[in-house]
């Protein structure tokens, strides 16, 4: 699982004209899921996003976690982070996740986000999205379910 994590002011998806999902201050995430990932996957990134110190605290040094300052995430499925380009300049994306595998533990991630206390907005999987952000820094942080202890290869 790979989640390019943004720090925002404000975020917001919009699917046929229509806002769906919209956030103030918190994190606007691309996520990935590939055809290896489990529910361990999902819950090393959790926990990673929802204590990951990136916000400023009233000193204005980034000191805080998402938890701390209430912040809002904004999920946006994102197949495209497994592109591999290796060869010739069509990406191949045989490491994304099948859609009915990918969909189920990208729904899957965001409950355990909001049963973690994170108020949660959403895209629409396999839909064409627009998306605007407010990147606050900007800060952009890419967590990989790769880099977890005892993740097998």
């Amino acid at each position: 699982m790979k989640v390019v994590a943004q720090l925002a002011k404000e975020a917001s998806v919009t699917v046929n004209g229509e806002v769906i999902g919209k956030i103030g201050k918190g994190f606007m995430l691309l996520v990935g899921i590939t055809h290896e990932d489990t529910e361990a996957d999902l819950d090393y990134i959790v926990n990673k996003l929802i204590h990951l110190r990136v916000f400023e605290d009233a000193d204005g040094k980034m000191n805080d976690s998402l938890l701390q300052t209430g912040g809002e995430v904004l999920s946006v499925s994102q197949f495209t982070l497994y592109a591999d380009t290796r060869k010739g300049r069509r990406p191949s994306f045989t490491d994304a996740a099948k859609p009915d595998i990918a969909n189920t533990l990208y729904k899957k991630f965001n409950q355990k986000l909001t049963e973690a206390g994170v108020i949660v907005e959403t895209g629409e999987f396999g839909a064409h999205m627009e998306v605007q952000l407010i990147n606050d820094g900007p800060v952009t942080i890419v967590l990989d379910s790769a880099d977890r202890p005892n993740k097998e290869a």
